[in-house]
């Protein structure tokens, strides 16, 4: 898809970003990803903070850097946003993975997740991650075909407070086929 790109995040884009969040309040859907859930009070700060993270900054004692990129088409709408962790801890490897992403409700249905997901794969693979775990619940019926069109591969289900979760894995390496 031509014109879309992942931004990491910025203070020029605050207007974008925080008319973003009001259309998933009014949607009365979850934010997905959690980092959505962050205070925007102070953007300067909230947008720091982001960046601190994705350096192991500021972080609580269990989770790991993560960086957070924000998909904009090429008039600066912010169609959606990805979290990227860098490595996985025993919670990450049993429902995490690492990649959480999410469309904003408007914009949903136009291909935009599958191609920030493809996006971010290629981040992750810039950053040496050769296998990459990806998670959704399961009646997410949006969120299991863009996992799939980027080449997940369904492993496991289980159950998390209630909700059925999928858990894909992403082969980042290409294996050359023997002649």
């Amino acid at each position: 898809m031509e014109g879309l790109r992942l931004v990491k995040p910025s203070v020029g884009l605050e207007h974008e970003y925080l008319d973003m969040l009001d259309d998933w309040k009014k949607s009365g859907e979850k934010l997905v990803p959690w980092v959505l859930l962050f205070d925007t009070s102070n953007f300067p700060s909230m947008v720091e903070m982001l960046e601190g993270y994705s350096k192991g900054i500021g972080l609580k004692n269990d989770q790991v850097e993560h960086s957070t990129f924000w998909l904009v088409n090429d008039d600066k709408r912010i169609l959606g946003a990805v979290n990227i962790r860098h490595r996985l801890n025993d919670y990450l490897i049993r429902i995490g993975g690492h990649i959480g992403y999410g469309i904003r409700p408007s914009d949903r249905r136009k291909g935009y997740a599958t191609e920030m997901l493809r996006l971010a794969l290629e981040i992750v693979k810039s950053m040496g991650i050769e296998k990459v775990l990806v998670t959704c619940d399961k009646d997410n019926i949006g969120s299991v075909k863009t996992i799939i069109k980027n080449g997940g591969i369904f492993e496991s289900e289980d159950l998390d407070e209630g909700v059925l979760f999928q858990r894909y894995w992403i082969n980042l390496i290409k294996k050359e086929s023997k002649l």
